[in-house]
């Protein structure tokens, strides 16, 4: 017999559903309403599915129609799935067609017998199944709406279950219910409470792990196939400006600054105890790359980490999503370092506009990357009046780039020639990056990476350059594993801040046994990055932060 939804035709899409564990008790009641879902395979969308759950008389219809591209090439005229109020299922029907074949499917279940008529072209066959009487039906593959029941039922599964499932018409297998874990989602209109819950679907000859979310009202949000580069996610967490809040505080708040035609997003995380004078203000500036507001790299949200101690020390602290990224407006593609310091800038006075914050107390702290931005920022702004760097920079971006890269190298087994070789490529990329000449010299692929504002501007920037301008008080601090950017940078940029007029004050901490990420580590190097057991910056780099910025400000 052919099967409807073919899961060898599928396989780049292959997923199953699963059903609760016998004798455990599901909710009754969903959030309901239609919503859209996108099919992204390897990140790239290839179809979409509208679904439905509604409440009726004598229990619930999940109902959905879709499209999905070639190769896959699928129709969903019409899904209908209903069960009983307690979610017990009592039919599947299926019309569509599957690479340009008419195929529809009726399953219809009487307590464990489940008989289904399935028609491919003009053939038409029938089966019977013995299948578990509180399993879900859903398609063994393509369309996910059927998969609203899975959700619901997952609400009352515990870790260790083991599941039954019935993938219409014949798939029969278990899946094992994992952790649960719960996330914020930021989306335009509201925060979602979502959950996350591992399954392990234990499928002939082979298993297969998968992730559901799910709303406050146990709607799906999103279904994860991360083996089979497979997501299927539901519109408003798919936006663009949505966002998971990996770190947050009770009274944070959600603040839009304007800034060169767009419009900036992020937090303003705020101390617990109400304010009774106007609060010192700070900015926090992320590095290079597509930074959100909480700056996380390797699990490590370090911008949200010091937004919190810093809060917590009585500061008004903003941290935003870059230009371009997250909520934020604007384009990544024309922007340099230059044109996120005025970033900087349109954060800074927004600050100084706002009555809970004294205007002539706002600093801005700059992570990496970010650290250059701020101090470029930093010599135009009046409205800053004190500047911190954490893991910044005090050599040319050519030249940090050309010692990391050597770095790296010597802990690789090259032979000489095939270390200078790289280098020597490394070299090319930059004078072509800087000059605009000798494109031809370097990997196309390559090109694609490097040949933009913000690269350019990297390799460009030189402390010393820009040092002279920056009149405010300036704290360094930096990790003393620091492998990306070395410690004897913090050593240069002292000195080049001991040069300027008039000497405003400069400090330097350097914390032992803490790297880039300013968190605790053995080695430092990148290689130590994901086995990392702690995820926090380290208290003694905001401890320091603290200290200075309530010195000085």
């Amino acid at each position: 017999m052919p099967p409807v939804h073919s899961i060898r035709a599928v396989a780049a899409a292959l997923t199953l559903g699963a059903a609760v564990a016998s004798g455990q008790p599901v909710p009754t009641t969903v959030g309901p309403g239609a919503v859209n879902l996108t099919i992204f395979v390897r990140g790239v969308p290839i179809g979409s599915e509208q679904v439905s759950v509604t409440r009726v008389a004598d229990g619930w219809t999940i109902t959905s129609v879709g499209r999905i591209a070639a190769p896959i090439d699928a129709v969903a005229r019409r899904i209908e799935v209903r069960y009983t109020a307690d979610w017990r299922p009592r039919e599947l029907t299926f019309d569509g067609v599957l690479r340009g074949v008419p195929q529809s499917v009726r399953t219809v279940v009487d307590g464990t017998t489940a008989t289904s008529d399935v028609k491919t072209g003009t053939q038409t066959t029938q089966k019977s199944d013995t299948i578990d009487a509180n399993a879900a039906l859903v398609l063994p593959n393509t369309f996910f709406g059927p998969f609203e029941a899975v959700a619901v039922r997952l609400r009352n599964a515990e870790p260790g279950a083991e599941i039954p499932i019935y993938g219409v018409p014949a798939a029969a297998f278990s899946a094992r219910v994992g952790e649960t874990t719960t996330h914020q989602i930021q989306t335009t209109a509201r925060m979602i409470a979502a959950r996350r819950t591992r399954l392990t679907l234990m499928l002939p000859g082979a298993m297969l792990d998968v992730d559901i979310w799910m709303d406050e009202s146990g709607r799906m949000i999103r279904f994860s196939a991360p083996a089979q580069s497979l997501e299927v996610v539901r519109e408003d967490i798919a936006s663009v400006s949505a966002r998971t809040v990996t770190i947050s505080r009770p009274n944070d708040e959600r603040i839009t600054v304007a800034a060169a035609g767009f419009t900036l997003a992020g937090t303003l995380s705020k101390p617990v105890e109400p304010a009774t004078t106007r609060r010192p203000a700070v900015v926090l500036v992320g590095g290079s790359g597509p930074a959100d507001r909480d700056g996380t790299a390797y699990g490590v949200p370090i911008l949200g980490e010091v937004a919190g101690a810093l809060a917590d020390a009585g500061f008004l602290v903003l941290r935003y999503d870059k230009r371009g990224i997250g909520q934020s407006g604007g384009r990544v593609e024309t922007a340099s370092l230059a044109e996120y310091a005025e970033d900087v800038r349109a954060a800074a006075k927004a600050l100084a506009d706002r009555k809970d914050v004294d205007s002539k107390r706002i600093a801005v702290v700059g992570y990496s990357d970010g650290a250059a931005i701020a101090l470029i920022a930093a010599s135009k702004e009046k409205r800053i009046a004190a500047v911190g760097v954490l893991a910044a920079t005090g050599a040319p971006g050519a030249d940090i780039l050309l010692a990391q890269q050597e770095h790296l190298l010597n802990r690789m087994k090259l032979s000489p020639e095939e270390r200078q070789a790289k280098i020597d490529l490394q070299k090319r990329i930059h004078d072509a990056v800087l000059t605009g000449r000798g494109w031809d010299q370097v990997p196309v692929n390559v090109r694609q990476q490097v040949d933009n504002p913000e690269f350019q501007s990297i390799l460009a920037n030189d402390p010393a350059r820009v040092m002279p301008g920056v009149r405010q008080p300036l704290l360094i601090v930096h990790g003393e594993l620091d492998s990306q950017v070395t410690p004897t940078n913090a050593d240069k940029l002292e000195a080049l801040a001991r040069k300027r007029k008039n000497q405003p004050p400069v400090e330097v901490v350097k914390i032992p046994r803490v790297n880039h990420l300013l968190v605790p580590a053995s080695t430092g190097e990148v290689d130590e990055y994901g086995t990392l057991t702690d995820k926090h910056v380290s208290q003694d780099v905001t401890q320091a932060l603290v200290a200075w910025l309530k010195k000085t400000l």
